[in-house]
């Protein structure tokens, strides 16, 4: 592993090219990570714009930090990089002191940085302390509590609903059973209490056997489908008229979520006609703000994680002229 915070972009022709960025406009990216969207973005806003740049790993702030004011004078918009997760949007927004943005990018998922460092506990492929919090400062329950506190139903509940495993009670089962001996502490003792639980027949396709616990536990630890529905919606009640959202998500629990948060907001008003004030649609949303979701597949390659989805284009159109519409990027 290298002390560099590599951050290669994921799709990203397919994100500049959705959230029609041009100079001037306010550009906010949720998930700034080593700044590989943002890089670009930069030089389509120009001087004249404005990037707001968020996350929760200040390693990867300050990476994004250095190489963003390192842009030329002529082309460096206004920058703004702020500590914090995109579930705090509102609150990061005010801060920035804007009174609206033009597009906006939810880039979901964890790091290659934060899984290739054993130490954070994400990676089921390395050993290190089953931490897994995203931001330490702000999470207080690690893995490795969740894994030796929770009785068997609730594992099982957390495995099952967060990653679809179908051997989630057999696993929970393990787990409970392996740590009446001693405390599980370390990563790869839960990888191989994970293979001990699932057949060796059900072990020979779909991955290594501890993806999906991992990202059930990182899931449940950070709690991010909350902190997902929450970014996305005060992202649609910050988004200017024509503005743009592009989200890129990696499993179905977050596509759903996007898609559902937006084909919400695409039914516009649905209250009782003597209500004076809409209390569905957000105000300030005014004619068509048009959302994008992205979704893609990807596969493992030698250094880097190489996108290999097809896109194409789904509409939902509005309820009433002053609704926002939808677009929908998916493969």
């Amino acid at each position: 592993m290298t002390n560099e915070y590599r951050h290669i972009p994921v799709l990203l022709d397919e994100c500049l090219s959705g959230l029609e960025l041009s100079a001037g406009k306010t550009f906010v990216d949720a998930t700034l990570g080593g700044a590989g969207h943002s890089l670009e973005a930069a030089k389509l806003i120009g001087a004249t714009g404005h990037l707001i740049g968020i996350d929760q790993d200040q390693v990867a702030l300050d990476a994004a930090t250095a190489r963003l004011f390192a842009l030329p004078d002529e082309i460096r918009p206004e920058i703004d990089v702020l500590y914090g997760n995109f579930g705090m949007l509102d609150e990061l927004l005010v801060e920035a002191e804007v009174p609206q943005i033009d597009a906006i990018l939810f880039d979901i998922g964890v790091s290659s940085v934060q899984i290739d460092t054993p130490s954070r506990g994400f990676s089921f492929k390395e050993n290190g302390p089953l931490d897994m919090r995203m931001n330490p400062s702000k999470h207080t329950i690690t893995a490795a509590e969740i894994i030796n506190t929770k009785n068997a139903t609730d594992l099982a509940r957390i495995i099952r609903s967060y990653s679809d495993e179908k051997w989630a009670n057999r696993i929970a089962e393990f787990i409970v059973k392996t740590r009446e001996k001693a405390p599980i502490t370390e990563s790869q003792q839960l990888v191989e209490i994970i293979k001990a639980a699932i057949p060796a027949s059900a072990r020979r396709s779909g991955g290594h056997p501890a993806k999906r616990t991992f990202q059930a536990l990182r899931i449940e630890v950070n709690g991010e489908l909350d902190m997902l529905r929450s970014g996305l919606e005060a992202a649609i009640r910050w988004l200017a008229p024509g503005g743009r959202i592009a989200v890129i998500s990696y499993h179905s629990l977050e596509d759903r979520i996007v898609k559902d948060t937006f084909k919400e907001y695409a039914k516009g008003c649905t209250c009782p006609p003597d209500l004076p004030v809409c209390a569905v649609v957000p105000q300030g949303i005014v004619g068509w703000g048009r959302y994008a979701t992205i979704n893609c597949i990807f596969r493992q390659g030698l250094k880097h994680l190489q996108a290999v989805a097809a896109i194409d284009f789904v509409h939902f159109y509005p309820h009433a002229d002053t609704s926002p519409g939808l677009v929908v990027i998916t493969r």
